[in-house]
């Protein structure tokens, strides 16, 4: 095996290749119908190949092959479809937090944006950046659903996949609304904060695309109850994870400001193990400064410094060690084939014990 899981069987490539192609003949498509549409599809172009870890993709694929699916250039299609419903979700996240980039590049409101302002056309740049984004958040969500039933599989796989594919597009569009209203009302619960996690990540990013291997290679139901004990802990532990670099990370590694979620306010479990464990005073300084966008860097450090001397952090940092161990318990007890259960043991692992 290759020193990533996320390269085994080639994976990696062969999903950008997959990509690659499909999004040239999308690109081909919009031009026949206006060539004011390049931007459109260069921009969604860039921002799904530009970057991400195709872990989505991943979990799927072995997934598949760990419920007894053969290897194929189709089935690698038909799990790319799901970095489409990933593109989809962060475009319109950046857009809901008002994000000024994604990956070290501008996000792609602020890109439309910055077009605007450099062709000097009419009306306000924002609000045309903002428009383009929703739009182009949609598409990529109408896109992936094009990949997934063009990819080549018997349409007797696709029908079995097609109820897990809905039911976590479902999930992930209702979680990143309920992310808005838990910020709106800025309900600082343990159990708000792991209901948003659950719906909003945890679920699209390892328990659904493991379904979704299982139900393309015609898994039986041990498989699939095994995958949802795996999936759903340490897609939990993942986000938990992304919480924490979220706060604590690198931007050069992130290719995010640093400290842009406390400045969005987002009620995660580590804001919400904080609050818990603070006094009345300090509660009160967390409610006024997050969720300021005004925050400059002494405010995050100092945002920073409780959350860490409360005690959140490491608590966090627990949780998600207990989490992984449950996952990786109910995955060593897997009705799986054992080089899959190989490799998802080591992307779980890259999944919670990574700096990006």
């Amino acid at each position: 095996m290759t020193n990533s899981p996320l390269e085994s069987a080639g994976l990696r490539p062969r999903v950008d290749k997959a990509l690659s192609g499909f999004l040239a003949t999308q690109r081909a498509h919009l031009l026949e119908i206006d060539t004011a549409l390049a931007e459109v599809a260069d921009a969604v172009s860039a921002f799904v190949l530009g970057g991400g870890k195709r872990l989505r993709p991943a979990f799927a694929y072995w997934g598949f092959r760990g419920a007894g699916g053969a290897d194929s250039d189709e089935v690698v299609a038909a799990v790319s479809a799901l970095e489409l419903v990933q593109a989809s979700a962060l475009i319109h996240d950046d857009l809901m937090d008002r994000s000024d980039t994604r990956r070290g590049e501008p996000s792609v409101h602020r890109r439309f944006e910055l077009l605007h302002t450099a062709e000097g056309w009419r009306g306000a740049a924002a609000g045309f950046g903002d428009s383009a984004a929703l739009l182009l958040g949609d598409l990529a969500m109408v896109w992936s659903d094009e990949l997934l039933h063009s990819s080549g599989m018997a349409l007797a796989d696709l029908a079995r996949a097609r109820p897990v594919f809905d039911q976590m597009r479902t999930e992930v569009t209702v979680g990143q609304y309920l992310d808005v209203l838990t910020q709106a009302t800025g309900d600082t619960s343990l159990e708000r904060a792991g209901k948003v996690a659950r719906f909003k990540s945890a679920k699209y990013t390892v328990e659904r695309p493991l379904l979704l291997g299982a139900a393309l290679a015609g898994g039986g139901p041990e498989v699939f109850a095994s995958y949802a004990a795996f999936g759903l802990p340490l897609g939990e532990a993942f986000q938990m994870r992304d919480d924490v670099l979220g706060v604590y990370g690198d931007p050069a590694q992130t290719g995010k400001p640093a400290g842009d979620d406390l400045r969005e306010g987002k009620r995660t479990y580590l804001v919400a193990a904080a609050y818990q464990a603070v006094d009345e005073a300090t509660r009160q300084h967390l409610e006024s400064a997050l969720g300021d966008p005004a925050l400059d860097d002494t405010g995050v450090e100092r945002l920073r410094t409780i959350i860490r001397e409360a005690g959140a952090l490491a608590a966090t940092e627990s949780r998600i060690e207990t989490l992984t161990t449950e996952a990786l318990t109910a995955l060593a007890e897997a009705p799986i084939e054992d080089e899959a259960r190989t490799v998802l043991h080591a992307l779980a692992e890259a999944s919670t014990h990574r700096s990006v």
